[in-house]
């Protein structure tokens, strides 16, 4: 048999050989480039495409943990002055847990007309209202539950159990994150406590853990223990981070599924990465005085709130997706959840949030933010428009109707969509399921909710569910 030789290149080598080499030399550099971008795209957070033109390259949600009244906010009833005290007649299902149904109570918040577009608001706003014609009110909001826990959950995951991701996780995973040294997803709780459910509320659900929230802290470090233990240099701390990353990848490569353990491997990667620049975030030291006291900083009933927001604005300049700010924690007057005296509850988390959130929508504008950062604000339902009971001024759950409003790129403000009837109960006109929202949030960030799906338990799952849900086409521009 005739021996195989080799074709010689016209320096001597063969392909394979002069290949070899080439790749030790300068020609090599561009191929370690390559292979380093490669495996940096095995990131599941790794920055992806949008499937359209995104209006929004952030999206911020207030989330007001509780329930805020509608009827006290931004859906003014003038048929409730004229029946205030008079028992309700309708047929409407209200009450919740057994709760007495009281009677009608009419808002004691003034409705004003404001800006240029003449939007309702009420009294309690003082701040947000100074940017009504940036807002889009949905007046026709409804969601499929009574309950705190499950409405948060409905709220943030779109269904009203335990287990499915939350928005902010599907943002994750369809757009990644366009800083490496920074989550793609910040919770910030109320110090009074979180909403009900907890964690479940930020999770990945079914979706590798990668995906879930990360719990900030306003004050302080934003995370516990990510500060490098005293004595330790870097180099130390990266030959350890080396070795204990070398034998958890060993380790997952007899369980490729658990994403729990693909998660820590990155996590830990991450916390070193932040270590510096999470930090940063949460040092408010170089802010202007001017700009601290416009969040109302230095004033203990927005002094909370307000920082939240304005580590909010800096996440967004570092290039953060979805960032999720709770005002109220714990139970019943810590949170919106106005039972016992739903006036003096309103009044008192207003003032805690209405400022720092007029401070931050001015601040986005200013700062060059505004046109790619959008904005939600709203609870896991509304109020009814009676009492807890005769003289009683607390208002049950009202998840048949209640409002919620969208500012920020992309959104069409200075108007409200829909409305409940004539006393503020049920959504009539323009109704817009918790999904349709969640279709809306998507589709301003460049996403598709019929397309946006992960294969789960032989489907594929989607953050709207399987039901037709609609874009509410009124809210853009």
């Amino acid at each position: 048999m005739a021996r195989f030789i080799p074709n010689r290149t016209p320096c001597g080598r063969t392909r394979r050989e002069f290949l070899w080499q080439a790749g030790g030399g300068f020609a090599g550099l561009a191929l370690a480039d390559l292979l380093h971008a490669e495996q940096q795209n095995m990131s599941p957070l790794a920055e992806k495409p949008p499937h359209f033109a995104a209006k929004a390259k952030h999206c911020v949600f207030l989330f007001m943990n509780g329930g805020p009244s509608q009827v006290d906010t931004f859906d003014p009833k003038p048929e409730l002055d004229k029946h205030d005290g008079q028992p309700y007649k309708g047929d409407a299902k209200v009450g919740s847990n057994g709760r007495a149904i009281g009677h009608l109570m009419k808002s004691p918040f003034a409705f004003t007309k404001h800006g240029e577009s003449g939007l309702e608001i009420s009294s309690l706003f003082p701040h947000t209202a100074l940017h009504a014609d940036d807002l889009c009110v949905i007046r026709s909001m409804h969601a499929d539950t009574a309950a705190h826990a499950s409405g948060c959950l409905q709220m943030n995951t779109g269904s009203i159990f335990i287990g499915r991701p939350s928005v902010g996780a599907w943002l994750s995973y369809g757009l990644g994150t366009v800083n490496q040294n920074l989550p793609s997803f910040v919770v910030m709780t109320d110090p009074r406590g979180g909403p009900i459910g907890s964690a479940s509320n930020w999770s990945a659900g079914y979706m590798p853990a990668a995906f879930q929230g990360t719990l900030f802290r306003s004050v302080g470090s934003p995370l516990l223990d990510l500060a490098t233990p005293p004595g330790t240099t870097d180099r130390t701390q990266r030959t350890s981070l080396d070795l204990l990353k070398a034998l958890n990848e060993q380790h997952l490569l007899q369980r490729p599924d658990h994403s729990e353990l693909a998660a820590r491997i990155e996590s830990y990667e991450l916390a070193f990465r932040m270590q510096s620049e999470a930090a940063d975030v949460v040092d408010l030291s170089r802010e202007t005085t001017e700009t601290k006291d416009m969040y109302g900083i230095n004033n203990p009933v927005t002094a909370d709130f307000g920082r939240k927001c304005l580590i909010t604005r800096r996440l967004i300049q570092r290039g953060v997706r979805f960032i999720q700010l709770y005002s109220g924690g714990g139970h019943i007057e810590d949170t919106w959840d106005g039972h016992n005296d739903c006036i003096t509850n309103h009044q008192t988390h207003a003032a805690e949030t209405d400022k720092p959130i007029g401070a931050l929508i001015t601040d986005l504008k200013r700062s060059g933010l505004w046109d790619e950062t959008l904005l939600v604000w709203g609870g896991e339902f509304g109020r009814t428009p009676t009492s807890e009971g005769i003289d009683k001024p607390g208002r049950d759950h009202d998840w048949h109707g209640f409002s919620m409003w969208l500012a920020g790129a992309g959104v069409k403000g200075g108007q409200a969509i829909g409305a409940t009837d004539e006393l503020g109960f049920k959504a009539v006109e323009d109704r817009c399921h918790v999904s349709d929202l969640h279709a809306t949030i998507l589709h301003l960030m460049g996403l598709d909710h019929t397309r946006l799906t992960y294969p789960h338990l032989g489907l594929n799952q989607r953050l709207t569910g399987v039901e037709q849900r609609h874009v509410v086409n009124k809210a853009l521009t």
